[in-house]
């Protein structure tokens, strides 16, 4: 990446007069209060494992040197509670996992799940994924990149801050290694078939429609998509080539 000062973060960014710049993001802010024992999570475990908003801004920020170690690097966008963080993260001890989560009350359960099974190669950053994957990660940064059940927008005004989206997915495919993988999960049909039309029309990958991940938990929020007689739609797709350049 550039040595250049880095773009200011969302819900940095101002306008010449000093006013807060209004944003297209994929996430909207929810509350930030803990229950007793999502505080007593985030005060044993948030050194350790949560790397603060601000310590992107440096600079010469290292990513490994949060995990203690070079590993190949798994990244999940939108952790929620940490119930699929939790399973994967345990099934790849050889691997380094960043969940990207806003939510930081959710980020406080993950951690509470995480000591309870053991998990220690997770980190957590509660910064917006395509800023993280613009101005943080360089080329071929990523083995696996997980996205399960982000926010459908499911109205038509909305449906531009869906983070599937070809600028996105064009991202995404410069920041996996070559044949990484990129699998994703959504419980609402229309948004799954916007997925799939922008992954297929992207020369970088190959891939589609599969079988339900056994090794996806069953989270709470899918059960509830489920107890609505919603389709829960699994997706994976690998990067097929190297892509032409690389914007510094």
């Amino acid at each position: 990446m550039s040595d250049s000062v880095r773009p200011a973060r969302p819900h940095q960014k101002l306008t010449e007069d000093g006013r807060r710049l209004a944003e297209v993001l994929s996430y909207s802010r929810r509350g930030s209060r803990f229950t007793p024992k999502q505080a007593e999570a985030w005060d044993a475990h948030h050194e350790a494992w949560v790397i603060p908003d601000e310590a992107v801004d440096v600079n010469d920020f290292d990513l490994d040197a949060w995990f203690g170690r070079k590993a190949p690097l798994a990244i999940e966008i939108g952790s929620g509670v940490g119930e699929a963080t939790a399973a994967l993260a345990a099934s790849r001890p050889d691997m380094n996992v960043l969940a990207l989560e806003v939510w930081v009350p959710g980020v406080a359960d993950s951690l509470r799940r995480l000591d309870e099974a053991g998990v220690n190669n997770v980190r957590f950053c509660s910064i917006d994924a395509v800023w993280f994957f613009e101005n943080i990660l360089g080329p071929d940064a990523i083995t696996e990149l997980w996205t399960f059940f982000p926010d459908p927008w499911h109205k038509k005004k909305h449906n531009k801050r869906r983070l599937v989206n070809p600028a996105f997915a064009d991202l995404v495919s410069r920041r996996l290694v070559p044949g990484g993988e990129w699998r994703l999960a959504t419980d609402w049909l229309e948004y799954a078939e916007q997925m799939q039309e922008v992954l297929d029309a992207s020369p970088s990958f190959a891939g589609g429609v599969v079988p339900r991940w056994d090794e996806r938990p069953v989270t709470k929020f899918e059960r509830k998509g489920l107890a609505k007689d919603r389709v829960i739609t699994d997706l994976l797709y690998r990067t097929v080539a190297a892509p032409q350049g690389e914007q510094a």
